[in-house]
């Protein structure tokens, strides 16, 4: 058992000792601010959403609050959004957090924290609810359904959350907050916790707060752990070599990317990444050889990876999006899979051997390759076009050129998401997309909350690619932005449609069609109305955009920026299309 995971037993049994314990001589401290505190312990900076009758009290808090400030947003869907975003670009640094109220706001805010579930995201939902006498006497109250069912809503948060908790008493308050958290952030899932109007300033006991919450994992069992490094050290030998690594959401979302860095440098093996593994390895590593998607993949990236005698899977996420419609090649024979709570060494299960203790084991076991397999810099090359339309096969590659350092780069759902999977990023960006939930508008509100987590931890410009229909759905958040002073860089492909789904099925058909905006004048309408915090551009042309990326006022980034990309009504990135073709065999979209 390593030093950490030996303290974080230790930190466990003493928060359950306090639980059965009377302390003496701690302050009180209202419910209210002991959760804000363990959120402050958790390096939260922002809570987003709604207020309502039912969280009015509990915001007198949050205002007041010294380091987490109350964002407020255009609605709860944006909200948890948001809260998605925030949490990360972060990483494993800290948490997003959403507040609703009860019944309507709540549920509002259920779709951003499903996609929150499904790509693994550690967000609080923290519900104001009525007061423990209402819930008991069930009182026909607004925002119920009117049958007395007090419960539904959470009921449904049990589906979409990994843990949940209802502060019913200050007795047990600390240990539901505590607990609630603690799952939130080692099991990289949503949560939700309800706080009754009548315990807000209800006061408890401050002393728990003086030990951290564990962020680590149950320690894996010493003997299965020491049997499964020998068994992949021993068919790690037997491959000779030939061996490469495929990273994929999982590494970042349960923090191992330092431990496959260490990997990468000790053995020297050539490392690819999944779709949603994309900038979990710097892509400027020299053993950096770019995304594999299944059938998708680039033919020379294709080659590598279902070549190779043996692949060391790591977080891998195999969901339709992110393996080109789960035509992966790679048989189970051929492959060792590290993920959170699990490993598999080709067809044998060893559950509850986790890979954040596992890997640095591995590492320390392998030897340096001894035969360097070539790895081809992975590139983007501007192709030379004969005309001056911006299509997706110039766009994204000399986006490539626009990018920085440590830029936060966000693309949302279809063109966006395909198109900048074979454009390397630069080293410590941050890529933010939601491949698997893929709810179409989630990237404005996520934009919101990554812009607020790059200004806290030191990131460069936060840039979001957005179609058309997209922006459709959420736009309303552009305008918290502007009111908080955030500055993203926001390239508005103008396509004229849902272009993802023409690909999908229907082409030509009206239900693909949206109303065309006067996209240049929305920041004037959404808040700048002296239009001194904003700028917006409409580019036509190759050269009209490449003048503009080359301004160094334009890359500054100093205010919030729309850039309208006009481009052409059916053209489409590459692996969108291949993928699309794929999807629309496994629908089934025509009759037979």
């Amino acid at each position: 058992m390593s030093s950490q995971s030996l303290q974080a037993e230790v930190d466990r049994l003493r928060l359950q000792l306090h639980s059965l314990q009377t302390e003496d001589g701690s302050k009180p401290i209202t419910i209210s601010d002991y959760l804000l505190t363990r959120l402050e312990q958790l390096n939260v900076t922002k809570m987003f959403g709604v207020p309502g009758d039912f969280n009015l009290a509990f915001l007198d808090f949050v205002e007041d609050h010294p380091t987490i400030d109350w964002v407020g947003n255009a609605n709860e869907l944006n909200a948890s959004y948001a809260a998605d975003g925030y949490a990360r670009t972060k990483g494993h640094s800290s948490i997003g957090v959403v507040l609703t109220t009860f019944g309507v706001g709540e549920l509002s805010a259920i779709n951003g924290i499903a996609g929150a579930f499904s790509e693994m995201v550690p967000v609080l939902h923290l519900v104001g609810v009525p007061s423990t006498v209402q819930q008991k006497t069930k009182p026909m109250l607004h925002h119920t359904l009117g049958d007395g069912r007090f419960d539904a809503y959470s009921k449904a948060f049990e589906h979409f959350t990994i843990a949940q908790g209802h502060i019913i008493d200050a007795n047990s308050a600390a240990a539901t907050i505590d607990r609630v958290l603690t799952q939130c952030i080692t099991r990289a899932r949503p949560t939700y916790l309800t706080l009754p109007t009548n315990l807000v300033w209800e006061k408890i006991s401050s002393e728990r707060l003086k030990i951290p919450l564990s962020r680590l994992s149950p320690p894996n069992d010493p003997d299965v752990e020491a049997f499964v490094v020998d068994e992949i050290a021993k068919i790690v030998e037997e491959a000779q070599d030939d061996v490469i690594i495929l990273v994929d959401a999982c590494a970042i979302r349960h923090d191992v990317r330092d431990e496959v860095k260490e990997l990468i440098e000790k053995t020297g093996y050539p490392v690819y990444s999944a779709p949603m593994g994309k900038t979990a390895v710097s892509e400027t590593h020299e053993r950096y050889g770019g995304i594999y998607v299944g059938s998708i993949t680039r033919p020379d990236i294709l080659q590598k990876v279902e070549n190779a005698k043996l692949i060391l899977s790591i977080g891998s996420l195999k969901s339709d999006f992110n393996t080109g419609n789960f035509t992966y090649s790679i048989p189970i024979s051929r492959t060792i899979e590290f993920h959170s709570d699990n490993t598999k060494v080709q067809f044998a299960s060893f559950p509850a051997i986790g890979m954040k203790e596992l890997l640095p084991l591995v590492t320390a076991r392998l030897k340096p390759a001894a035969r360097v397999a070539p790895v081809p810099h992975f590139t983007a090359v501007v192709p030379q076009e004969d005309n001056d339309v911006i299509t997706h096969a110039w766009f994204w590659p000399r986006m490539g050129q626009f990018f920085q350092p440590k830029d936060v780069i966000v693309a949302e759902t279809g063109t966006s998401s395909f198109g900048i999977l074979d454009v390397p990023l630069p080293d410590e960006s941050v890529f933010v997309s939601q491949i698997l939930w893929g709810s179409i508008g989630w990237t404005v509100g996520s934009t919101l909350g990554a812009a607020f987590a790059a200004r806290d931890i030191g990131l460069n410009r936060t840039i979001l690619f957005i179609g058309d229909g997209s922006l459709q759905l959420t736009v309303q958040e552009l305008s918290v932005m502007i009111r908080h002073g955030l500055s993203p860089i926001i390239f508005l492909l103008n396509n004229s449609g849902y272009t993802i789904e023409r690909y999908l099925h229907g082409k030509e058909r009206k239900y693909n069609d949206i109303s065309n905006w006067e996209w240049t004048s929305l920041l004037r309408v959404l808040g700048d109305t002296d239009e001194t915090r904003s700028k917006s551009y409409t580019v036509k042309t190759k050269d009209e955009l490449s003048a503009l990326l080359d301004t160094s006022s334009f890359a500054d980034a100093g205010k919030i920026q729309l850039v309208e990309v006009m481009m052409p009504k059916l053209d489409a990135p590459r692996a969108l299309v291949q993928q699309a073709a794929l999807s629309g065999k496994t629908n089934s979209y025509e009759a037979s």
